[in-house]
């Protein structure tokens, strides 16, 4: 009879697992709205951009010098990265499940994500995600960027942790299909109860 592998590490997103997106599309277009902005413009020059911010090449106030403020504008920097800041809201549940599942089984639990210093730090300090998460291979420290296999395999290097023993929950299918391919069994998340009955179907029971 086969013995089975326990698993020992989570893999985390943090966008759309334990909290909501920092400053994806949907934030954007509720700032484009409150700031009066041209959003066609605003994405135009987003999309230049976005990813050297995310790996750390650009502060937030180099960011939003690039994105909005080459021109004068009716608000100030500061106003504006309050609301950013402020579109980051948490998915308790979710933070509950994580904490108890850590606590039940002993896990070692590290988050995998594509997170800018400033947003990253906030997310991390107004949530208390430093209170369970053992490490974070955050693309703002790492200067590495999902879907790059390579961040991947640095958060195994981190880790120290047999690929058959993690679990990763993301709620991407590109990336958990990257993390599959290194061996790392995935859990597409799209909602609470059912990570819990995928959790549960891997050996972690979590009550529900």
């Amino acid at each position: 009879m086969k013995k089975n592998i326990p698993i020992t590490t989570l893999f985390l997103d943090v966008g759309g697992v334990l909290l909501t997106d920092g400053w994806d599309h949907h934030a954007r277009k509720r700032a484009a709205k409150q700031f009066k902005l041209n959003w066609w413009q605003m994405e135009q020059r987003h999309s230049l951009n976005f990813n050297i911010y995310e790996e750390d090449k650009l502060t937030l106030y180099e960011y939003l010098g690039w994105l909005l403020f080459y021109e004068k504008r009716p608000f100030t920097r500061a106003e504006f990265r309050r609301f950013m800041f402020a579109q980051s809201k948490p998915y308790p549940e979710m933070i509950e499940l994580i904490r108890n599942l850590k606590a039940k089984y002993g896990l070692k639990i590290i988050v995998l994500s594509n997170e800018a210093r400033e947003l990253n730090a906030h997310r991390i300090r107004t949530f208390k995600l430093d209170e369970f998460v053992d490490a974070f291979v955050s693309s703002c420290f790492v200067h590495l960027h999902k879907p790059d296999e390579a961040i991947f395999r640095m958060a195994l290097d981190i880790a120290q942790t047999p690929a058959r023993q993690i679990i990763y929950i993301e709620n991407t299918p590109m990336f958990v299909q990257i993390a599959e391919g290194l061996g790392i069994r995935s859990i597409l998340h799209t909602d609470y109860k059912s990570t819990c009955a995928k959790l549960s179907a891997l050996g972690l029971k979590t009550d529900e």
